[in-house]
């Protein structure tokens, strides 16, 4: 089945109903307005709204309201009114705003729906100097070429979960950043753990998930095989890197774990509950599990970076950021605040309230658990050392849906060639049959 995009309207559309992951970092639930425009000017002319998905998330919203807050009693000249939505119903404000041409100037997005929301004209590049960047996670930039389009505040990073008692009692090396599993190390691993007959699986990979968390979590060990999503010299094309070798090597290296006994095809709805009550040796999740684990067990707890299957170890980056509407009638009202936003402090405030990982350098040093030698060091290691963006190309809700299916399909039994083949024409159909994306 090839996918077809009619209008730019429909693909931005399909963009913000596929992605998921991030309710992982974000809460969803029950939301409401917050006014925060506390101080400031008053008119109309100067005043603009700001849109986020936090709606029923009081913690992060929180550190929302206070940077408008702050914002708008640091001048006179705009005010910014917050609006929250509950994630579940966020995305489809937006469309149909866009749709009625009425935007506001200020909204957060999944950072994978970026190229897509610019590409559908729905945001506009944020033109602030080249130096706001510095010492930023590239992770948490969305950019474009070389135009910025958003920000983000903090991301997160996958890892793998293991207790160093039980490695070490059945002879496997506790791996680390410089030194991780090789592909055959993680084989012999796996084999010495499932011959104690402690565990029904010894390895979790989290297949009981589904939508975003397919493409985020497991295209990186595709990717760490050498093959990819797409070929992202033009992003014009799956063929040959979706399909090709290196990818094949992937899935039949992935089905290889189901069908060795090492892993569920579909494994339980909460794989780090599985994990803490002794269902598996192996976790696969991310940095939103360390309190859980670090409670269970304490100091007996390693975060090991995934395995390297030929191209070194890979995992998924990107989060929630801001960015500026292309409908704002206040552009400069716009990026005052978003300059404003900008500062470390604010960072800093994310990080502490949400325990999240820092997006810049500075900011990470202020955070004890993410300063050098700090509890939560190892995530920001990960996240900067192995951390790969979504592909960045508007075709990204197709490639995320295609790649979903395919690896589901792969995880059943399925023949992987002619599965990884139909994936690849499925994606360069859509491609060819919205004239290639283009900008």
């Amino acid at each position: 089945m090839a996918y077809r995009t009619i209008r730019r309207l429909s693909a931005a559309s399909l963009a913000i109903g596929a992605l998921a992951l991030t309710s992982a970092c974000s809460g969803s639930g029950s939301g409401s307005s917050s006014d925060a425009s506390s101080g400031g000017g008053s008119s109309s002319d100067s005043t603009i709204e700001l849109w986020t998905h936090n709606g029923g998330n009081e913690a992060e919203l929180g550190v929302v309201n206070r940077i408008v807050k702050d914002f708008n009693g640091s001048q006179d000249k705009y005010t910014v009114k917050v609006q929250s939505f509950p994630q579940d119903s966020y995305n489809d404000a937006v469309v149909a705003a866009a749709s009625a041409k009425k935007l506001p100037c200020v909204v957060d997005i999944d950072a994978p729906n970026v190229p897509n929301w610019a590409w559908a004209g729905y945001l506009a590049p944020l033109d602030l100097p080249e130096s706001t960047w510095d010492g930023q996670l590239p992770t948490t930039i969305g950019k474009i070429g070389d135009e910025v389009y958003s920000y983000g505040f903090y991301d997160v990073a996958l890892a793998m979960f293991a207790r160093p008692s039980v490695l070490q009692a059945a002879g496997i090396r506790v791996a680390t950043p410089d030194e991780p599993w090789t592909k055959a190390e993680f084989a012999d691993a796996l084999a010495k753990l499932k011959a104690t007959g402690t565990w029904p699986y010894p390895l979790d990979l989290g297949t009981g998930g589904g939508g975003e968390w397919i493409p985020y979590a497991y295209s990186p060990f595709l990717q760490s095989a050498g093959g990819d999503l797409i070929d992202r010299k033009d992003y014009q094309s799956a063929e040959g890197v979706l399909n090709g070798p290196e990818a094949l090597d992937w899935a039949n290296w992935f089905q290889g774990l189901v069908k060795d006994g090492y892993m569920a095809a579909k494994s339980g709805a909460d794989a780090t509950a599985d994990f803490v009550n002794g269902k598996s040796a192996i976790l696969y999740s991310g940095s939103w599990a360390n309190d859980t684990v670090r409670k269970a067990f304490g100091d007996d707890i390693a975060v090991i970076p995934p395995p390297d299957l030929g191209e070194g170890p890979k995992i998924g980056g990107g989060s929630w950021q801001w960015g500026m509407t292309d409908q704002c009638k206040n552009t400069d009202a716009a990026k005052a605040y978003l300059e404003f936003a900008h500062q470390t402090k604010y960072f800093v405030d994310f990080a502490n309230t949400l325990g999240l990982i820092p997006a810049t350098e500075e900011a990470a040093a202020q955070v004890p658990a993410y300063a050098p030698g700090g509890e939560n060091e190892i995530y920001l290691t990960l996240a900067k050392d192995f951390a790969l963006v979504r592909p960045v190309t508007p075709a990204y809700p197709i490639i995320s849906s295609v790649f979903q299916k395919a690896t589901q399909d792969i995880l059943s039994g399925g023949d992987p060639q002619p599965i990884l083949d139909k994936a690849a024409k499925d994606i360069d159909a859509d491609i060819k049959q919205n004239g290639g994306y283009t900008y």
